[in-house]
C-alpha cells in the first residue's frame, strides 16, 4: 500500500489529540445522503399541484439548492415538467411514470399473466360500474350516494376509489400489451 502524502499525514500534536466524533457526520445523515435522489423522486411523486423548488426541498428533507438540481434533472428526463419560470414551478408528468408503469409490466409478465391481469381488473371495473349505475366514479357525488343507499361515507369513498384503481389498472394493462413496436400511446381504453 502507498504512504499518503506527507501533508494528508497527521503529525504528532495531532495524533496525540481524541478525534473529535460530534464533529462527524451521524450515521442516519450519511445513510440519507446516499438516498438524495430517492427522497426528490418520492418528493415529486407526491406533488398534486405545481410545486416550487422550496416545496420539493421541504417534502424531501434536503436543500433547496440540491431541490432545483434534481428538478432540472427530473425536467430533462421527462418526469416533472415546469409550469412556470418566475417563480419555478413543476408538476409531475404522470404520462411518463405511465409508460414507465407500462415498461415495468411488460419486463416483469408474460403476455398470459397480463392478459389474466387484464381479465380480472376489467371483471372488477364492470362490477363497480353496475354497483352505481353510472359510467365513471366521477360521475358520483360521495356524501348524496353514501346518504342516498344508507352506506358510510368511508365506505362509498373506498368503493369509488377502488373503481378508480382498476380503470386505471385496465388503462395500463391494455397498454402493456400492445405490440412492442409501439409505445401504446394512441390506444383507446374501453373503460
Amino acid at each position: 500500500m502507498k504512504e499518503p502524502h506527507e501533508e494528508l499525514k497527521a503529525d504528532a500534536d495531532e495524533r496525540a489529540e481524541a478525534p473529535d466524533f460530534e464533529g462527524l457526520t451521524s450515521l442516519e445523515e450519511s445513510v440519507r445522503g446516499d438516498r438524495t435522489r430517492d427522497d426528490f423522486f418520492d418528493a415529486v411523486l407526491a406533488l398534486d399541484n405545481p410545486a416550487t423548488a422550496n416545496d420539493v426541498a421541504e417534502l424531501a428533507g434536503h436543500g433547496v439548492d440540491s431541490a432545483r438540481e434534481y428538478l432540472d434533472w427530473f425536467e430533462r428526463m421527462g418526469i416533472v415538467t415546469q409550469v412556470t419560470g418566475s417563480p419555478a414551478t413543476y408538476e409531475r408528468n404522470q404520462e411518463y411514470l405511465n409508460w414507465r408503469r407500462v415498461q415495468k409490466l411488460r419486463q416483469e409478465y408474460a403476455t398470459e399473466e397480463l392478459l389474466d391481469l387484464l381479465k380480472t381488473e376489467s371483471k372488477r371495473a364492470e362490477t363497480l360500474e353496475r354497483e352505481f349505475d353510472v359510467e365513471s366514479p366521477d360521475e358520483v357525488s360521495v356524501s348524496r350516494y353514501a346518504s342516498e343507499t344508507d352506506r358510510s361515507i368511508e365506505e362509498v369513498w373506498e368503493r369509488l376509489s377502488a373503481w378508480q384503481t382498476a380503470r386505471r389498472r385496465v388503462v395500463l394493462l391494455e397498454r402493456a400489451l400492445t405490440t412492442e413496436s409501439g409505445d401504446g400511446a394512441d390506444i383507446q381504453s374501453a373503460v
